[in-house]
């Protein structure tokens, strides 16, 4: 028998904290659940709301109240532990604008070392201002929609639990795509020492000297596709046994001159694997400490309705609302790119 609304919400918000922290345990009931036997119970629970078509029909409000709580409550705490480490993540109320303060920006801190300077004791002192800055995210819905076969939904060959499985992949994806394309747009805006774009290899040099650039303003991390990541190799052909095994293991040498290189997901834009999701020739350097470049904002809570089909089909509809910026005030921030690599196969 299917657990009371209440509970089912209870068991609905701790299965969201299992999915961004699946190695803790939680206490539900009486009972303490590792984060797999969250998800199946969470799982078993929304199949018994829709067992049949009848029960679908009663508990539908319910089911739908529950992937709005799991999409809302998972999907930036998700995004956040994927990218958190060169993007701010933050959820706002419906209607609230969403804006993104820095208190003191990079800029100052320079300028505040400049005025540093020998003075006598009356002397006349120059000053600087602690200047601000501010980044507004303009959100957009996104949404999707699953359709399900009523003869599927009598078999139980399809389950709103898969459907929920199906929106969230592609609600993450979405946002990936998003956090791509800005960084993509923004390298115009880079200034000319942050920046090598017209490369058709792996150069080593040119390389170094960006992340030299990077290494000033906080000790640098390396982000890009398995691709790019495969072509940093040393230009003498130096290799260590220690450097094949690890090339040999991993595709790629695993880091960089003491530099952790983060190899970014990648996928397809649909089935026929002809278009790449992100441009693989990008190879993105960023500062660790500094201010973060990417800006993901959420806003409102996700959506679900459903559209009945002539064919007894049932389409659900989901949308989130959300938005990406990247925060180009950034002179740390470089950018290598292998025009080699190609986005399409």
């Amino acid at each position: 028998m299917a657990l009371e609304r209440k509970s089912l919400i209870e068991l609905a918000r701790a299965t969201a904290k299992a999915s961004v922290n699946p190695s803790l345990t939680f206490s539900y009931g009486e009972e303490t659940l590792s984060a797999s036997a969250l998800e199946d119970t969470f799982r078993k629970e929304l199949k018994e709301l829709a067992a049949t078509p009848a029960l679908y029909r009663q508990n539908k409000n319910t089911i739908f109240e529950l992937i709005e709580i799991q999409l809302t409550e998972v999907l930036p705490p998700k995004v956040l532990a994927e990218y958190g480490q060169f993007a701010d993540v933050r959820t706002f109320a419906q209607g609230d604008q969403p804006v993104f303060y820095q208190k003191i920006t990079e800029a100052s801190r320079r300028r505040a070392k400049q005025f540093v300077t020998k003075v006598g004791l009356a002397g006349r002192y120059e000053v600087f201002k602690l200047d601000g800055a501010s980044l507004t995210v303009n959100t957009t819905a996104y949404g999707g929609a699953a359709q399900i076969a009523f003869e599927e939904f009598l078999d139980g060959r399809v389950t709103m639990a898969d459907v929920y499985d199906i929106v969230l992949e592609g609600m993450d994806e979405a946002v990936y795509k998003e956090i791509a394309s800005a960084l993509v747009a923004m390298v115009t805006n880079l200034g000319t020492h942050n920046k090598v774009t017209n490369a058709s290899t792996f150069d080593e040099t040119s390389f170094d000297k960006l992340l030299m650039v990077a290494d000033t303003y906080g000790k640098a991390s390396i982000y890009c596709t398995f691709e790019f990541a495969a072509t940093m190799l040393p230009q003498d052909k130096w290799v260590s046994d220690d450097m094949r095994n690890r090339r040999w293991n991993l595709g790629y040498l695993g880091d960089y001159k003491g530099h952790s290189v983060i190899v970014l997901p990648q996928s397809f834009t649909d089935e026929t694997n002809a278009t790449k999701v992100i441009d693989p020739s990008y190879c993105w350097i960023i500062p660790t400490g500094s201010e973060k470049p990417v800006k993901v904002a959420f806003e409102g809570s996700a959506q679900v309705k459903e559209v009945d089909g002539d064919d007894w089909s049932k389409t659900i509809h989901t949308y989130q609302k959300f938005g990406v910026a990247v925060y180009s005030i950034n002179p740390g921030l470089c950018v290598y790119r292998n025009t080699t690599l190609k986005v399409d196969m």
